[in-house]
């Protein structure tokens, strides 16, 4: 068997070990773990070796001794990783054949048709309804459609290309060279591809047949509504929008913004979160409903911007009122109570959509930095020989891999145990995709100089897209401080 074969029957083992909840550890590692546990759970003081009188890992979690650190570290990491540091099974990160295949049909029509309609999407923006789909994206999407390269993102085969997140990841990087365009010719951007996914595992047949099916033939966009004006949406149990029972209805009442997609013509449905019981347990307050856009008492209120940028190619962001809205009983998704689970579920996969079409900003901002760098001369010689340009194209190469392996190992640990698994490392990457995107975008935009701030480049919308990024998806702060949460837990007492 090839090396690349016995990897990838160890990533499989781990994969399957740990979805039973087990240890990896080989039987002899097994026997060793009990007959540690036989020992002595009383420890001998001033012993040269800490090791051999320890406490097993079960008894440094109840003893509140912290001599014994490094049993609660090698216990945290079992119970993470499933084995010690040095004897952690390999991931195989290769791309399988019809990756391989998605991703030179994928690079083949973005070199021949998405790059070179930039221009005429961002042209078509200004003329007739400044929120409509401009006609570029109607024609791009018939050929994509066509050549099989749509709806990739849903991992259900009845709806769309059934990829795993591993798959899917380096094909939403293809995409994030041309954020504004890309996604949605090949009906991947957000928020539909987060609300499709949403009614695809929550929706009934009849929610699915109504509002599921138009959006994957990008028939109709849709929003989701959650963050509110008046509070730290950042903690879903701030949300304050009341959604009352009322007989067979339930009335909406509050107010959200950063709807995204909710100023566009075509936006028909907006998918609401809100709560239904102030009284249950903080997380299942609230619910999920579906609300038309054009049910009495809706009203958009304002379109906003970001850093200046109304993003109208896209649908734009808007402020959204709800006046009494009715809607009836049977729009709620899965049931009452469940707003927060299907929020948590509706962000796992986006996460990587997110993160990966960073990598892709940030290649393309790299690729701009050098071609810059080396038709301008400064200083009587290019700008690329400059010693502190080369240090910044190197960081911006080091740093893009790096991401990339972050992610992949990201969208790796959702295939195989799940996003709850995987939720240390999915808050790493929401973290360091972005940043990278933004550092990279930040030095390409010096060595354009002038050019690098105005609308000749996309770069500045870029940097402002990336900025927002921290935000957008949760604030970085919040992330770190799970991934802390987790780092500490194996070496606090219990």
């Amino acid at each position: 068997m090839s090396a690349r074969g016995r990897v990838g029957e160890a990533a499989a083992e781990v994969g399957e070990a740990t979805a039973r909840g087990s240890s990896t550890r080989s039987p002899a590692g097994r026997d060793r773990c009990r007959t540690q546990e036989t020992r002595s759970e009383k420890p001998v003081r001033g012993s040269a070796s800490v090791n051999s009188q320890c406490p097993t890992p079960r008894t440094a979690r109840l003893t509140k001794n912290p001599a014994w650190p490094c049993h609660a570290a090698r216990s945290h990491h079992r119970r993470r990783y499933g084995r010690l540091p040095g004897s952690v099974r390999g991931v195989d990160f290769a791309f399988d054949a019809r990756t391989e295949e998605l991703r030179g049909r994928l690079l083949e029509f973005m070199d021949s048709h998405v790059l070179p309609a930039e221009t005429e999407h961002v042209a078509g923006a200004g003329g007739g309804d400044h929120w409509a789909r401009p006609p570029v994206v109607k024609r791009l999407q018939a050929e994509a459609r066509s050549r099989g390269l749509w709806n990739l993102f849903l991992p259900h085969p009845e709806h769309g290309a059934g990829l795993t997140n591993l798959q899917y990841a380096p094909l939403a990087e293809i995409m994030g060279r041309s954020p504004a365009l890309a996604p949605e010719v090949f009906n991947c951007a957000a928020p539909d591809t987060g609300n499709m996914e949403v009614l695809a595992q929550f929706g009934t047949s009849e929610q699915q047949e109504t509002w599921l099916r138009p959006l994957l033939d990008a028939e109709i966009r849709s929003t989701f509504c959650m963050t509110e004006p008046d509070v730290a949406s950042s903690d879903a149990r701030n949300i304050r929008m009341t959604i009352r029972r009322d007989g067979q209805e339930y009335v909406l009442d509050g107010r959200k913004w950063w709807s995204t997609g909710a100023m566009a013509p075509e936006c028909k449905i907006l998918i609401v979160m809100g709560v239904t019981d102030p009284d249950a347990d903080p997380y299942r307050r609230q619910s999920m409903v579906l609300v038309p856009r054009d049910t009495p008492g809706v009203r958009v209120v304002r379109p906003l911007t970001v850093f200046g940028y109304d993003d109208a190619p896209h649908g734009g962001h808007a402020e959204v009122a709800f006046d009494a809205v009715r809607v009836p009983a049977s729009n709620v998704l899965l049931g009452e109570g469940e707003g927060f689970r299907i929020a948590q579920e509706r962000l796992g996969p986006g996460r990587i959509h997110h993160c990966m079409r960073s990598i892709g900003i940030a290649e393309r901002a790299l690729e701009l930095m050098c071609r810059r760098a080396v038709s301008r001369v400064a200083f009587g010689k290019a700008v690329a020989q400059q010693g502190v340009v080369q240090d910044w194209i190197a960081e911006a190469r080091i740093r893009i891999e790096q991401a990339r392996l972050l992610v992949l190992k990201a969208a790796w640990l959702m295939d195989t145990v799940g996003n709850k698994g995987a939720r240390a490392e999915i808050a790493a990457i929401k973290v360091a995709a972005p940043e990278v995107a933004s550092w990279v975008l930040d030095r390409a935009i010096q060595v354009h100089g002038g050019a690098g701030v105005s609308g000749d480049f996309p770069l500045a919308q870029l940097a402002a897209s990336m900025r927002t990024l921290h935000l957008a998806d949760g604030p970085d702060e919040v992330h770190k401080a799970t991934i802390a949460r987790r780092e500490l837990a194996g070496y606090v007492p219990r």
